[in-house]
């Protein structure tokens, strides 16, 4: 699964991608003949499933998330979310403990002090959150958690085991069922029905981890992997500690094996974020039609908001940025509450969540439908740089995203050289760069996925390969207090922004390619009336 720690990062990834494929391949041979392992948990949920079926039909039974009974609009049969079917969850969980396991092993007879050959890795869901008192955020389940299990309810807990028969053991821990609670907060799945549903070998009480964690550890003597930094269960967090202390065995952190995961989209990742771009795309290209001098900046985030909603987006992936004339300047600009002004430029940063996974779009137009001449300058600019930097992607000088983000500054350096904003003596590749990036203070790229700044933790210096999605966003911004551009450039700020997937066959796709942004476009959006897109 993992390749060794002393091969490059893009060989690991390679390896990655190569053992989902072989599983896949065991996975589908695994469950046609019954066989062992993977199997059992694609047979229990096929001799479940239709108790679950029949149990929602006469309304025996209700469970703690959609399914393709209760909602056959949003998830198809087979699928356990949207998209995303049963199958493909036990197959990353099986990968995931391999992977641990070939890692360890890699060390020899002894990894991190210890001979054992078996390894336990425990994950939670997210806590439910509150604004004050009995006042609940709207609950969003933790992206490794999901990934791994595809529950969507809070404080549950993941037990995963392989021992040294490479018997890999899923255990789901849960809320268990209560009355009292279900009629405030709605229904739960339960400890009974998470077997069948969620195609994990067993399923407990969440009071119950503590001791039979502790009781696995005494049979297995595992390594045990467990992200105490990340975990927002303070219940688990004590139990995984006790387990540390009275094993004298040290927690080891497991996030970057499922981010590694998580880097590389299988078919099924691919087609959701095909659609949560497509989604955010069209309610964009309205949102920009429909954009008058007059109107606030909050009136174009509640319309680009409720335009996602509309084509079955969950909601916004994160607080957009609606930034009238100067406030484009300020990257991070959230507060969104000015009027926009004629003449003025409308940034806008916005994308939405879709069966767990996001889009993320920036797009910036004239609020009049027309640029002046100083706009139209630096927006001809900025769109030529973009389509320049998707286009070198997997070429030399962008076969990662730092190369990318280099040559991007280095050419953005030179094209403000030529409109006369940076100095003409300068030839030195660093010194245009640096003059590049004083304009645009902020990287090129960013890796997409279920999480807007998705896998934090791998460096963005690894070589880019299929699978992976990513953002390619240059931006410029000119304080209106700089005395060193001429006055008709200052209290500027675009920035063009698409969405990246090298697809399985290697070609780079543009997600985002339905969302307007080539100039004339933009302007003949403001000629015509607004209509209704087709999805």
């Amino acid at each position: 699964m993992f390749a060794l720690k002393r091969l490059p990062r893009f060989c690991l990834l390679r390896a990655i991608h190569q053992q989902q494929q072989s599983s896949t391949a065991k996975f589908s041979k695994y469950a046609t003949t019954g066989a062992k392992g993977t199997g059992q948990e694609e047979e229990t949920r096929v001799g479940g499933s239709g108790s679950i079926a029949e149990a929602l039909r006469h309304g025996q039974r209700a469970l703690g998330q959609p399914t393709c009974y209760t909602h056959p609009h949003l998830i198809k049969a087979n699928e356990l979310v949207p998209g995303v079917e049963l199958r493909e969850f036990q197959l990353r969980r099986t990968s995931l403990m391999q992977g641990l396991k070939a890692y360890a092993e890699s060390f020899g007879d002894e990894f991190n002090g210890r001979a054992s050959k078996s390894h336990m890795l425990v994950i939670g869901a997210a806590a439910k959150k509150y604004m004050s008192g009995k006042i609940p955020y709207v609950f969003r389940q933790s992206s490794d958690f999901y990934y791994l299990t595809g529950c969507l309810e809070p404080d549950a807990i993941l037990m995963m085991t392989i021992d040294d028969a490479s018997q890999v053991q899923s255990t789901l821990f849960m809320r268990p069922k209560d009355p009292h609670a279900e009629l405030w907060d709605g229904p739960r799945t339960g400890p009974e029905y998470a077997v069948p549903l969620f195609g994990v070998q067993q399923s407990y009480p969440i009071d119950s981890f503590a001791q039979l964690a502790a009781k696995s550890v005494a049979h297995l003597k595992p390594h045990l992997w467990f992200d105490l930094k990340h975990s927002e269960l303070p219940q688990l967090n004590d139990a995984m500690l006790q387990l540390c202390n009275s094993e004298r065995a040290r927690l080891l952190p497991a996030y970057s094996f499922v981010e590694n995961m998580r880097l590389l989209k299988s078919p099924a990742e691919m087609q959701l974020m095909r659609r949560t771009c497509e989604i955010a795309s069209l309610a964009f290209n309205e949102v920009m039609a429909e954009t008058r001098p007059g109107q606030s900046e909050h009136q174009l985030y509640a319309s680009i908001d409720f335009k996602c909603r509309m084509r079955n987006a969950s909601y916004l992936a994160y607080p957009p940025v609606v930034a009238a004339g100067k406030n484009a300047t300020v990257i991070h600009y959230v507060n969104n509450t000015q009027l926009m002004q004629p003449k003025e430029l409308l940034l806008m940063d916005a994308g939405c969540e879709y069966g767990g996974y996001t889009s993320d779009i920036t797009r910036t137009w004239p609020v009049s439908g027309e640029f002046t001449d100083a706009q139209r300058t630096l927006y001809d600019m900025m769109e030529q740089l973009q389509k320049e930097t998707i286009e070198l992607i997997m070429q030399p000088g962008g076969e990662s995203l730092d190369q990318l983000f280099e040559t991007t500054c280095f050419k953005l350096g030179k094209y403000l050289q030529e409109i006369g904003l940076v100095s003409k003596h300068l030839s030195d590749y660093k010194e245009l760069a640096s003059q590049g990036y004083k304009f645009c203070p902020h990287h090129v790229s960013h890796y997409l996925g279920m999480d807007v700044h998705d896998t934090p933790h791998v460096p963005r210096n690894t070589r880019l390969m299929p699978g992976m999605v990513f953002t390619v966003e240059p931006g410029i911004y000119i304080d209106e207090q700089r005395t060193d551009v001429p006055p008709e450039f200052r209290g500027i700020g675009i920035r063009i922004e698409d969405d990246i997937l090298i697809n399985e066959q290697g070609q780079v796709e543009v997600l985002t390619a339905k969302c307007l942004k080539e100039r004339r476009a933009l302007e003949n959006l403001f000629k015509v009336k607004p209509q209704q897109q087709q999805d």
